[in-house]
């Protein structure tokens, strides 16, 4: 593959997690920065809601390993982002001031990546999950010391619709790689990056 044709070949990792973490359990913190470190260690970029909570930790740990972060608002502008929504600017690369409101922001946010990885969250959390869900994208639900992975265990169980696109594992490092692993599966045969695909 020729890399200055292209450069399409990133891997967009979304995580999507509770604003207001006071549910999520002591070490959530931790958990969180080393999923964000995960995702730039093995070469992905991060998208997020551009919100605080879960999400803003996994930024931290992602720019403190050297990674890109993406964030979607539902603002309109900074501004708006700012003053209104009191969302924070730090360690994000570039923010997409979508101007749609919480909804219209977790749509865009979720068809924006590749994959997405399900932290301790609240509702809109489960919003998101189910956007992934329809969308049929690999979704990965971190398993830990919050009820968001049992929750989501039970809506897919009374669901009545199994999906082989969803695994669940408490290891940071395992379930980006499985991420990654899920999006190489389906991509098409000139943008995969096996380290066994011969570049010319």
């Amino acid at each position: 593959m020729d890399e200055t044709k292209h450069g399409h070949n990133k891997i967009k990792i979304g995580v999507s997690g509770a604003a207001e973490t006071g549910h999520c359990g002591v070490h959530t913190l931790d958990v969180a920065k080393e999923l964000g470190r995960q995702i730039a260690l093995q070469g992905a970029v991060l998208v997020t809601g551009a919100t605080t909570g879960f999400p803003l930790w996994v930024a931290m740990g992602c720019k403190e390993a050297g990674g890109v972060s993406i964030g979607l608002s539902p603002a309109a502008s900074e501004r708006e982002h700012v003053e209104v929504y009191r969302l924070p600017i730090d360690y994000m690369d570039l923010i997409i001031y979508t101007g749609f409101g919480y909804p219209g922001r977790d749509l865009l946010f979720t068809r924006s990546t590749d994959a997405m990885v399900i932290g301790c969250g609240r509702i809109g959390t489960i919003h998101e999950f189910t956007i992934a869900f329809e969308d049929g994208k690999p979704v990965g639900i971190l398993e830990g010391e919050w009820a968001m992975d049992e929750e989501i265990r039970e809506i897919l169980e009374k669901g009545n619709r199994p999906s082989k696109q969803i695994v669940f594992d408490p290891s940071p490092e395992n379930l980006v790689k499985k991420m990654i692993d899920m999006v190489e599966r389906d991509k098409i045969d000139e943008y995969k990056l096996s380290p066994n695909k011969q570049t010319p």
